[in-house]
């Protein structure tokens, strides 16, 4: 689980890292952590990352906003220490993918396409471009809709993202609803204390 110290340390990394190159602009730099702790810099990625809306919806703060602002040659209108994080958010990318088949791509119309539009539990976010008579393509990347839930500490945010999956009306095509639910459902990832063969092993 990421503590506040562990999160404190990754931060102070960051920011070495990032002067240390001369980088300015959003950008995201990433790590994995092995079972003693120990973090291992992977990469950096130099734009806003496709969970983006985690971050706004934990911090209240426009990244896209903020980017712009940057790309503008104006200072950000925050500063770190005015920063403040509240509660726990979940995103699930929907792809338009069977994941029971590897992963293979699921284009055609969308027949239905209704998203939830409201959480009593928990804030919800969803970005897309799909409706009711869309077509998927079978060109481009095959992500369809960005799904965020935020509530006040994690075990409600898997729940409200539950409740939010099993609302959620998709007909067809195939998406990666059915694998996300599994996800949430598996008490490894309940318990924080999961690794990256969790996927492979639930659909093994």
């Amino acid at each position: 689980m990421l503590d506040a110290a562990l999160r404190e340390e990754m931060g102070r990394r960051v920011c070495v890292g990032m002067k240390a190159i001369g980088y300015v602009g959003a950008g995201t730099m990433e790590f994995l952590r092995d079972h003693d702790g120990q973090l291992y810099f992977m990469e950096v990625n130099t734009r806003l990352q496709v969970e983006h809306p985690v971050t706004e919806m934990v911090s209240g703060i426009d990244l896209v906003q903020e980017q712009l602002r940057v790309a503008a040659n104006m200072p950000l209108s925050i500063t770190q220490d005015e920063i403040e994080l509240s509660g726990h958010a979940i995103e699930c990318r929907i792809n338009a993918e069977d994941p029971y088949e590897g992963f293979k791509p699921s284009p055609g119309v969308v027949e239905t396409f209704a998203p939830p539009t409201e959480l009593a539990s928990a804030r919800i976010r969803v970005d897309s471009h799909v409706k009711d008579g869309y077509r998927i393509p079978v060109y481009y990347d095959s992500m369809i809709c960005k799904l965020i839930v935020a509530a006040e500490d994690r075990p409600a945010a898997i729940g409200a993202m539950v409740e939010a999956l099993e609302a959620f009306g998709v007909e067809g095509i195939k998406t990666t609803i059915p694998v996300h639910l599994d996800i949430l459902r598996n008490a490894e990832f309940a318990s924080g204390e999961y690794d990256t063969g969790l996927i492979s092993r639930l659909l093994g």
